[in-house]
């Protein structure tokens, strides 16, 4: 059974973030999990997981960034950058990025002209706000499950969906429940 229409992305949902003794552990990762667990079912084969990757040679700013954060310069195949446990059999829906946002040619394709970009995952404060921006911009209709993502830390995690929330009717802040709750079509 489907859900509204639209593409599930559920955002970074990584070792690197999940791990709670790490550089970049996201404190409320598993309550992010439980949520993306729920919305699964619904979205059937319309999902994508992301994954965030250090460039092979970073530019720009990206060099200060890194130079901050040296651990993460792995390659792709590293163990840190693969998709946490529970979410490990979806590595056929994958699409990566070495920047912040997810919003690339392949997100967007899969979400299609007049489509609709649904997010989840990790950090609400950094990478789903990234996302959820460039897809408004590029005018998909983008809805943030917000008890389905988790921040840096909780207030991040508010303050970025209060920011969200300024951008309606282009980005929505709903819930697990709300969504599910959604007309199907």
């Amino acid at each position: 059974m489907t859900c509204a229409p639209g593409l599930l992305a559920v955002i970074d949902m990584q070792r690197v973030f999940a791990d709670p003794a790490g550089p970049w552990a996201t404190p409320r990762f598993a309550d992010a999990a439980a949520g993306v667990r729920r919305l699964l079912p619904a979205f059937g084969d319309r999902v994508a997981f992301t994954r965030f990757l250090a460039p092979e040679r970073p530019t720009g700013a990206w060099r200060a960034y890194y130079a901050r954060w040296p651990f993460a310069l792995r390659p792709p195949d590293a163990e840190l950058w693969e998709l946490a446990d529970e979410f490990a059999d979806h590595t056929g829906r994958v699409v990566d990025a070495t920047t912040f946002g997810k919003w690339t040619p392949e997100l967007a394709e899969r979400v299609g002209p007049d489509g609709r970009l649904v997010l989840a995952g990790v950090s609400t404060d950094c990478c789903v706000l990234s996302t959820a921006l460039a897809a408004a911009d590029a005018g998909t209709e983008v809805l943030v499950v917000a008890d389905a993502c988790a921040g840096m830390d909780d207030d991040s995690h508010v303050k970025a969906l209060q920011v969200l929330d300024l951008y309606r009717p282009l980005v929505r802040v709903t819930t697990i429940d709300d969504l599910l709750a959604e007309p199907r079509p």
